[in-house]
C-alpha cells in the first residue's frame, strides 16, 4: 500500500476531473439529503402506515445504523475496487432503495428501502473526499472541500424544508419519487464521465474486522441514539448495553486494526492518527457535528413547540442558514488555498459560540426574525471553519491513506451526530420534566429544557473554540510532515 503510483491520476482522468468531481458532488448532495428528509414526514406515516412513533423512529434510526456499519469498510472498498465499480455500487443502491421505499405499502418494505439506501449513502460521502484528494492539486483542495461543504452540511439543512414543502402538497411517497430521477440520471451520467482515477490492489477482506467494526459502531450510534428515549422510560433495551457491547467491540476492532496493518491488510488503517494535523481537525470535525446536529434537533422543536410554528414554517425558518453556508462554501475554500487554515477556523469558531449564546437567550416572546438572524450567524461560523477544518485533516495524510482518513473522518461525523443529538434531547428532556414538576406550564418547561440545551451546546463549542488556536497556520500536506509507514 505504500507505492505512490497505484493511487496516481491518468492523464485523462486528471482532464476530466472537472465533470467528474461535479457528478460525485451533485450525486453526494442528493443521497445526502435523504438522511435527514424523514424527520418531518414521522407524523403522516404514523397514520398511513398504522404504526406506533417508536415504530417510526426507526426509519431515521435505523438509516443511521447503517450508515455506521457500512462507512468504516469504506476505505477498504475504495482501495480494492476501481472507482467506477465504487459509484455504480453506491448509486445503484441509492436508487435501488429509493424505488423500495418510493412504492412501499408497508413499514415492513419501507425499512428495507431506507436500508439500502443508507448502504449507497454510506459509500458515496467517503468516495467523494477520496477522489477530490487524488485527483486535484494540493494548492486547490480548498476551493473544492468548500464545495463537498455543501454537501455535508446543506443537504442536511435542506431535507426538512424539503420534505415539509412536498407533504404540504403530495403524498410522501413523493419525497422518493422526485429524487428516483435523479439518481437514474447520476448513473447514466456516470457510464460517460466516470474515470478510473485510483488503481485497485488485491487487498484481503477481514472479515472479523467487519464484525467488529458493525458491533463497535452500530453499538455506539444505538446506545448514543437511545440516551433520550431512556431518559423517558421508552427505550427498548437499557441503553448501557449497546453502549457496553460498542465499546468492548471497539476496543477489539483497534486492537485487530493495529494486529492487521502490520501487513498492509487493515479495514481501516490506523496509522492515520499518527498525524497530529489530522488528529487535532478530528477532534474540532467531531465537536462541530455534535453542536451542529444538536442545533438541528433545537431549534426545530424550539420553533415549534415554544413558538407555535408549524412544522413547515419551521423548515423555512431554518432555509436561509444552510443556503448561506453553501453559498460561501467556494469562497472560504478559496481563501484556505491562500491563507491556510488558522485565519478561518479560529474565527469560525467564536462566531458560532457567539451564535450559540445568542440562542441561550430564546424565549416564548422572541422575534422569528432573530431566530433567522441567530441561525445564520451559526450556520456563518460553521461554513468557515467546516471545510478549513476537513482540508486540513485529510491534507495531512499520505496519498494511500487518503481512504482510510476518508472513512475515518465520515465515521466520526457519524458518532458526532449521535453524540450531540443525545446529550442536547437528555438535557433538554431532563430540564424540561424538571420545571415542569414544579409547576411550569408546557411552553414553558420547554422553553426552560430547550435554553439549558443551547447553553450547554455554547460551552462545548466555546472549548472547541480555544482549542482551535492548535491549528497550523499553513496547511499540512505529506511533503511537510514525515512519514507514516
Amino acid at each position: 500500500m505504500t507505492e505512490q503510483s497505484q493511487f496516481a491520476a491518468p492523464a485523462s482522468a486528471t482532464k476530466r476531473g472537472g465533470p467528474l468531481i461535479a457528478l460525485l458532488v451533485g450525486a453526494a448532495f442528493v443521497v445526502t439529503l435523504n438522511e435527514t428528509i424523514m424527520g418531518v414526514a414521522l407524523p403522516q406515516l404514523m397514520i398511513d402506515l398504522a404504526i406506533t412513533a417508536s415504530t417510526a423512529q426507526w426509519l431515521t434510526t435505523g438509516f443511521m445504523l447503517t450508515m455506521a456499519v457500512v462507512v468504516p469498510v469504506t476505505g477498504y472498498l475504495l482501495e480494492r475496487f476501481t472507482l467506477r465499480a465504487v459509484f455504480f455500487t453506491a448509486m445503484g443502491l441509492f436508487s435501488a432503495g429509493t424505488l423500495i421505499a418510493a412504492t412501499a405499502s408497508s413499514f415492513g418494505l419501507l425499512m428495507p428501502g431506507r436500508i439500502v439506501q443508507a448502504c449507497g449513502t454510506a459509500i458515496m460521502i467517503p468516495l467523494l473526499m477520496t477522489t477530490v484528494l487524488n485527483v486535484v492539486a494540493p494548492a486547490r483542495r480548498g476551493r473544492m472541500m468548500g464545495v463537498i461543504t455543501i454537501v455535508l452540511s446543506v443537504a442536511p439543512a435542506v431535507g426538512p424544508t424539503l420534505s415539509g414543502l412536498i407533504l404540504s402538497a403530495l403524498d410522501w411517497r413523493w419525497m422518493f419519487l422526485l429524487v428516483l430521477p435523479i439518481a437514474l440520471v447520476a448513473l447514466g451520467l456516470g457510464a460517460i464521465w466516470i474515470q478510473n482515477v485510483i488503481e485497485p490492489q488485491a487487498v484481503r477482506f477481514d472479515a472479523l474486522s467487519v464484525v467488529l467494526s458493525a458491533f463497535a459502531f452500530g453499538g455506539l450510534i444505538f446506545g448514543l441514539s437511545s440516551v433520550g428515549e431512556s431518559v423517558n422510560g421508552n427505550a427498548i433495551v437499557p441503553v448501557w448495553v449497546p453502549l457496553f457491547l460498542g465499546s468492548v467491540s471497539l476496543v477489539g476492532f483497534v486492537l485487530r486494526q493495529l494486529q492487521l496493518q502490520q501487513h498492509d491488510r487493515a479495514l481501516l488503517d490506523l496509522r492515520t492518527f499518527r498525524s497530529r494535523p489530522f488528529n487535532t481537525a478530528l477532534v474540532l470535525v467531531f465537536i462541530m457535528n455534535a453542536g451542529l446536529f444538536g442545533t438541528l434537533i433545537l431549534l426545530p422543536l424550539y420553533i415549534q413547540n415554544v413558538l407555535g410554528l408549524s412544522t413547515l414554517q419551521a423548515g423555512l425558518t431554518l432555509l436561509p442558514g444552510g443556503l448561506f453556508m453553501g453559498l460561501i462554501a467556494p469562497g472560504v475554500g478559496s481563501l484556505f488555498d491562500r491563507f491556510g487554515p488558522r485565519p478561518l477556523v479560529i474565527p469560525g469558531m467564536v462566531v458560532s459560540a457567539l451564535a450559540l449564546v445568542v440562542m441561550t437567550s430564546f424565549d416564548a416572546t422572541t422575534l422569528i426574525d432573530w431566530v433567522v438572524v441567530a441561525h445564520v450567524l451559526l450556520c456563518l461560523g460553521f461554513g468557515l471553519a467546516f471545510a478549513p477544518l476537513l482540508t486540513s485533516a485529510l491534507g495531512s495524510l499520505p496519498q494511500e491513506l487518503y481512504p482510510h482518513g476518508s472513512a475515518i473522518v465520515s465515521t466520526v461525523q457519524q458518532l458526532a451526530g449521535a453524540a450531540g443529538t443525545s446529550l442536547f434531547v437528555t438535557v433538554m428532556t431532563v430540564r424540561s420534566a424538571s420545571a415542569a414538576a414544579i409547576g411550569a406550564d408546557t411552553v414553558a418547561a420547554s422553553a426552560d429544557g430547550i435554553h439549558t440545551a443551547f447553553v450547554w451546546s455554547a460551552v462545548i463549542v466555546f472549548v472547541a473554540a480555544v482549542l482551535s488556536v492548535l491549528i497550523r497556520a499553513r496547511p499540512s500536506t505529506p511533503d511537510t510532515e514525515p512519514a507514516l509507514g
